[in-house]
């Protein structure tokens, strides 16, 4: 709860690990003053694999739009 920095967590719903982002931003924005510049963004359907390399998956807009407002 301290991470004053921008963070984008991008997982695939289907992942093993899902929970643990899911666990991980729950605890980045608790009790942070900060919360407002973490984001959480699950991809229905997709595995952890597909963020490698499909690019019909990897969410290019949603990443360029988050740099842009939080990282100038």
């Amino acid at each position: 709860s301290e991470i004053r920095s921008a963070v984008l967590i991008i997982h695939g719903e289907k992942a093993h690990s899902c929970y643990f982002s899911c666990d991980a931003y729950a605890d980045m924005v608790r009790d942070n003053p900060y919360a407002g510049n973490k984001e959480l963004m699950i991809i229905p359907g997709a595995v952890h694999t597909d963020l490698y390399d499909d690019l019909d998956v990897i969410p290019f807009n949603k990443i360029q739009s988050f740099f842009q407002t939080y990282l100038k």
